[in-house]
């Protein structure tokens, strides 16, 4: 018996199909165009034949079949969506339920906010290989690595242009960007003065930086950017601080109020590994899938 391909053997296979067809510069993905054309190529009896906005009341998409007496599948989106980046990684998510999952279910799939948030969902193991499928086809590491160097200290400048190479957010750009870099990293999400979530890059896990907000209260430090960002006059190109503000050891924070979704971004860079340190953190919890950090930041 054949094993199912992967989310992210899935997404490597597209990615080489488009470099072979348009080039190594053929971004962002089209996903609806990509959608199209490759599920009638692949499986002409049972395609993709509608991708459109909708009134879609409470999910941010969907994978429906087509009407009784035609054959194909159709993916919706909700019409109430106006971010590029949110409307083009629904579109990948959805996309990612037709080519993994719709023969295991026949009747479709609406993906709710309840469904990507609550770890209890009965939907959870599919959402998470959708997220994946997604993150994955948008912004291929091969390509990221060539916008920045895995060695290379981030600034909202380079994150932004990976923003609108591949039409995502600031935050999920940002996110995928910790996935590779050998920078000690830790991007944190807040508001009115609390957490919301952090995620810590490789190196930072390594060397025990890393904040625990799960079921915690978690309030950002008096003296950083996040809580006062708009007395920082250039908390955007980053503020150094001196030991004792986010972690036992200096730093530097890079600091925007998104307008969009109405929470604090901080990056927060670290220099090069001198010991283990954590802030209200927990070393056994498990990182998050990227994905799946994607889908939530849209939900906060």
């Amino acid at each position: 018996m054949t094993k199912p391909r992967s989310p992210t053997r899935w997404a490597t296979d597209i990615s080489s199909v488009l470099n072979k067809v348009f080039g190594l510069n053929h971004f962002p993905v089209s996903v609806s165009d990509v959608a199209l054309d490759l599920s009638k190529d692949w499986f002409p009896d049972d395609p993709l034949s509608l991708i459109q906005g909708e009134n879609l009341p409470g999910f941010d998409g969907a994978l429906l079949p087509a009407p009784s007496g035609r054959k194909g599948w159709g993916i919706l989106y909700n019409n109430a969506i106006t971010s590029k980046g949110r409307i083009n990684f629904t579109l990948a998510h959805e996309f990612g339920h037709y080519l993994i999952h719709r023969l295991s279910f026949p009747n479709g799939l609406r993906c709710s906010q309840d469904d990507v948030v609550r770890w209890d969902s009965a939907y959870r193991q599919i959402e998470q290989e959708a997220n994946t499928f997604a993150a994955y086809l948008l912004m291929p590491l091969d390509d990221y690595r060539r916008q920045i160097d895995t060695r290379t200290a981030a600034t909202f400048e380079l994150l932004g242009h990976c923003a609108d190479r591949y039409e995502v957010s600031l935050v999920a750009a940002t996110l995928r960007w910790l996935l590779f870099t050998e920078r000690r990293a830790v991007l944190v999400l807040s508001r009115e003065g609390y957490i919301l979530w952090a995620r810590s890059s490789k190196a930072a896990l390594k060397s025990g930086v890393f904040i625990r907000t799960s079921g915690l209260a978690v309030p950002v430090p008096d003296a950083s950017a996040a809580a006062y960002p708009d007395t920082f006059a250039d908390a955007r190109k980053g503020i150094e601080h001196p030991p004792g503000v986010w972690f036992p050891e200096p730093c530097q924070e890079m600091c925007i109020v998104s307008e969009n979704y109405d929470f604090t971004i901080s990056l927060i860079q670290l220099p090069p590994s001198s010991g283990a340190c954590s802030f209200a953190a927990d070393e056994d919890e498990e990182p998050e899938a990227l994905g799946d950090r994607i889908r939530r930041i849209h939900n906060i």
